[in-house]
């Protein structure tokens, strides 16, 4: 998938938050946000609501073993999920989203942005390399702007084009809390991600 910079570089120009109206009372929502805790798996800075037959894969940085991104797949869609520390007052999406069309030009795919249910999104045709050979492949970035933190999610498979397939990951997006923690961190730094503590079924790592 395409990265966005993790660390705190960029414009310094201040952008609104970028979020469903409803964001805080349907999700995602910040921790002191979601009540009473529902079942979930524990990523550290994320909260996944468990779904029968979706895996849940974690994608680890083999140079230092820190866990990058969650991927969750589901009966033919794909969705990767990257919480980030963001101000309190200014958002971070408005800005990352034209980093991230202005990316995908350059390594020759095509992105548009269209108004999707959770705002401004990114809808591109990506370069892939599979067995030798180059294709494209549909996918769509979502960005919500939290309190002091920023979610991205990359669409993938069925529910870049299917309305039926789309909703029901659009939910597993609600459905995510985001634990954004105490400790200060410069806008644009991937918040810690883990393991879950013990055996966990449909779980899987991949090296990024």
């Amino acid at each position: 998938m395409t990265d966005i910079p993790t660390t705190a570089e960029g414009s310094l120009k201040e952008f609104p938050k970028s979020a469903p109206a409803d964001r805080a009372t349907a999700g995602p929502l910040d921790e002191g946000e979601a009540g009473a805790i529902k079942p979930s798996v524990d990523l550290g800075s994320l909260r996944i609501e468990p779904k029968r037959g979706m895996q849940l894969r974690l994608e680890v940085d083999k140079t230092n073993s820190r866990v990058v991104a969650v991927t969750l797949e589901y009966l033919g869609s794909t969705l990767q999920l990257q919480p980030f520390a963001a101000p309190r007052t200014s958002g971070l999406w408005h800005s990352i989203r034209a980093q991230i069309m202005d990316q995908i030009v350059k390594q020759g795919g095509k992105a548009t942005e269209h108004e999707g249910v959770f705002g401004p999104e990114v809808i591109a045709s990506v370069p892939v390399q599979a067995q030798g050979a180059f294709s494209t492949r549909g996918v769509r970035f979502v960005g919500i702007d939290g309190p002091r933190w920023f979610l991205r999610g990359v669409i993938g498979g069925l529910a870049v084009q299917d309305p039926q397939a789309a909703e029901t990951i659009h939910q597993m997006i609600r459905n995510v809390v985001v634990v954004r923690g105490v400790t200060p961190m410069p806008p644009r730094d991937l918040l810690p991600l883990r393991r879950p503590d013990g055996p966990e079924e449909n779980i899987s790592t991949e090296e990024a």
